[in-house]
């Protein structure tokens, strides 16, 4: 199983303090990728470029299409671009994956229009993320926070892999910027339906 995976896994089971909105998932999904990729050396944070290494088989689909879409000539993105790009629609991507694995079942979460709500199902990978969330797992907890999903303790904590701070900072920021779009066009319609309303 892969950091994306137990995420999204997470944000199945887990409540939040608000809810988990597709496109702050897809962001969260997108860095958790790159975690995992900085971790299996298939790219590395040079400044603030991603440098793809070697085409690596990393026994996992969705990984292998990160690896696979990583900018492989110059000039390379940067983390915060991986995020936007990698992020577009990767939600409802894993959602597809890990629906036809089996992984989801029963009663399904609003992210995914004119599908059910979504549940993991009791599986090895659920349990794997779920002893990965309980155990405090740094990345996982602080990939969760930003999507407003548990205490957020162990947020940020024990981190030495300044890569790895470097992309959690991006999905933090990231999903601010996306949250605070997406309340400014609420207010923006709101106001333009209180003109159309007004006598």
């Amino acid at each position: 199983m892969t950091t994306a995976r137990d995420l999204f896994i997470v944000a199945t089971d887990v409540s939040g303090d608000r809810p988990v909105e597709q496109g702050e998932l897809s962001l969260a999904l997108a860095g958790a990728e790159l975690v995992d990729l900085l971790g299996a050396r298939a790219v590395s944070l040079e400044g603030e470029l991603l440098v793809p290494g070697p085409p690596l088989a990393l026994d996992d689909r969705m990984l292998d299409e990160a690896g696979s879409a990583l900018v492989r000539q110059e000039p390379y993105e940067t983390a915060e671009d991986w995020l936007w790009r990698r992020g577009e629609g990767l939600a409802s991507a894993y959602f597809d994956v890990l629906d036809t694995e089996g992984q989801l079942t029963g009663e399904r979460r609003p992210w995914f229009p004119r599908r059910p709500r979504t549940a993991a199902a009791d599986t090895a990978a659920r349990r794997q993320a779920t002893d990965r969330w309980e155990g405090r797992e740094p990345v996982l907890v602080t990939l969760a926070a930003a999507l407003g999903i548990g205490s957020g303790e162990g947020a940020g904590e024990e981190f030495t892999d300044e890569p790895v701070v470097t992309v959690l900072a991006a999905v933090g920021e990231a999903v601010t910027e996306l949250t605070a779009v997406r309340q400014r066009r609420e207010i923006e319609n709101a106001a333009f339906d209180n003109i159309w309303r007004a006598p």
